[in-house]
C-alpha cells in the first residue's frame, strides 16, 4: 500500500481546518497509509532582513530533512513549481508509484523551502498566495482527489 507523508511548518490552530484535514485523512486511509508531521516553525519578531530569512528557512529545513528518507519520492510544493490539473497530477503520481513506495510532499514555512532544495519534483498550487495552514487542507483534498481518480472512483466536482 502507498504511504503518503506531509511534512510542513507549523502547527494547525484553527478548528475548522483541523476539522478540514482530518476529514480527508480519514477518506484517504482507504487508499494509503497517510502521515501528517508538522514541524516547529521559526518565531521571528519584526520584518527579518534576507539574511534573517535565509536563516530561518534554513533552520526549518534541517527540521524537515530529519523525516526525508533516501528512497522517498520528495514533491516540494513551492510558488515557482510545475503547475498540474488535477487529472494530469494524477497520471504523474500513479507513475511515481511504480518505482517508489513513499511519497512525501513538503510544506515549506512562511518564507518557503530553501531555494537549493532538491526534491524529485517541485508543484505548485498556482501563484496565489495563502496561509500554510490553509494550503495543507487544500493539498489533503487534492491527495485525496488524486487517490480517488486513481483508483476510478467518483469523486464531487
Amino acid at each position: 500500500m502507498l504511504k503518503v507523508k506531509i511534512v510542513a511548518v507549523g502547527k494547525i490552530k484553527e478548528k475548522y481546518l483541523k476539522d478540514g484535514i482530518a476529514e480527508y485523512v480519514k477518506r484517504m486511509k482507504s487508499f494509503c497509509k497517510i502521515e501528517i508531521i508538522s514541524v516547529a516553525e521559526t518565531k521571528f519578531i519584526g520584518n527579518p532582513k534576507p539574511l534573517e530569512i535565509q536563516n530561518i528557512v534554513n533552520t526549518e529545513f534541517k527540521r524537515i530533512k530529519k523525516y526525508l528518507k533516501k528512497d522517498d519520492f520528495i514533491i516540494a510544493t513551492k510558488i515557482e513549481g510545475a503547475e498540474y490539473d488535477s487529472v494530469t497530477l494524477a497520471q504523474t503520481i500513479a507513475k511515481i508509484e511504480l518505482h517508489h513506495s513513499t511519497i512525501v510532499f513538503v510544506i515549506g514555512g512562511s518564507y518557503g523551502l530553501p531555494s537549493d532544495f532538491s526534491a524529485n519534483l517541485s508543484i505548485s498550487f498556482g501563484k496565489l498566495t495563502m496561509p500554510h495552514q490553509l494550503f495543507r487542507l487544500v493539498l489533503c483534498e487534492q491527495i485525496y482527489r488524486i487517490l480517488m481518480i486513481n483508483n476510478h472512483r467518483q469523486y464531487q466536482k
